[in-house]
């Protein structure tokens, strides 16, 4: 589980802005040109990633990538990018990029600069830990509750999705680990057939994934070690361990927040 100990300060993030099994960069013809937005400018900014985009709508798969470089790092905190720049990047216009950038505006990753573009917020370890006393909030009491109500073979069909975490942590593949962690925390949290919660649990996760300003990467042990939580999690729920699974649960938590 990503936020287990007080040693991750920045969340999991993204070795590369999109899964390795993705094909090559796909163009939209002719409105895929960069268009240049009066206003924004262009020179003088931080390299921007360049990513491989493939998936039917342009918007979403920008969101994607923006998304995976954020939490990767490669958009540094407090620095500004226009959509003109990036969409040059991505071989897109700047309209899908702006638009994305809109939608991470409102997940409180990026926030707008008029006449500019958008700046990587720039956060704290107080906000981090806030949104960790939110979601102890919200998820402790769940998992304590579906711990007990849950059959053994439903949590093991739960199985891949913590292995996939382990998979990506053992190769040190960030934006991997931050997807299937949060697919693990959904799916676990999804038994309590609430989907209002689980959509709220979902928000809160990704962002306490986006990196804090000015700290390292996280550590491919890290990395290791919170996927053994989750190892260790199913392990315990399969088990029916009530003990254990409240232990590694409320350390989680307790131990984001320190």
């Amino acid at each position: 589980m990503e936020q287990g100990r007080a040693r991750e300060q920045a969340r999991p993030s993204y070795a590369s802005v999109a899964p390795a099994t993705t094909p090559a960069s796909v163009r939209v013809p002719e409105q895929a040109r960069v268009e240049q937005v009066r206003g924004e400018h262009t020179h003088s900014e931080p390299p921007a990633p360049r990513p491989v985009v493939q998936r039917h709508s342009v918007r979403g798969q920008i969101l994607d990538a923006l998304r995976a470089a954020l939490v990767d790092g490669q958009l540094v905190p407090g620095q500004v990018y226009s959509a003109p720049a990036l969409g040059a990047r991505f071989g897109v216009s700047a309209t899908p990029v702006r638009e994305a950038m809109q939608q991470l505006a409102i997940e409180g990753a990026v926030e707008v600069v008029p006449n500019r573009g958008f700046r990587v917020s720039q956060r704290g370890p107080r906000e981090l830990a806030e949104l960790a006393e939110v979601r102890a909030l919200i998820e402790v009491p769940v998992m304590l509750r579906l711990a007990r109500t849950v059959a053994p073979a439903r949590w093991c069909a739960l199985r891949p999705l913590a292995d996939a975490t382990v998979a990506a942590a053992a190769v040190g593949d960030r934006a991997s680990y931050a997807e299937s962690d949060r697919a693990f925390h959904g799916a676990v949290l999804a038994l309590c057939g609430n989907e209002q919660l689980v959509m709220v649990a979902d928000d809160l996760h990704r962002r306490s994934q986006w990196p804090l300003g000015n700290t390292p990467a996280t550590r491919r042990a890290d990395l290791l070690a919170d996927a053994a939580d989750h190892t260790a999690l199913l392990d315990a729920l399969i088990a029916q361990d009530l003990a254990v699974v409240q232990s590694l649960v409320r350390e989680h938590f307790t131990g984001a927040e320190s």
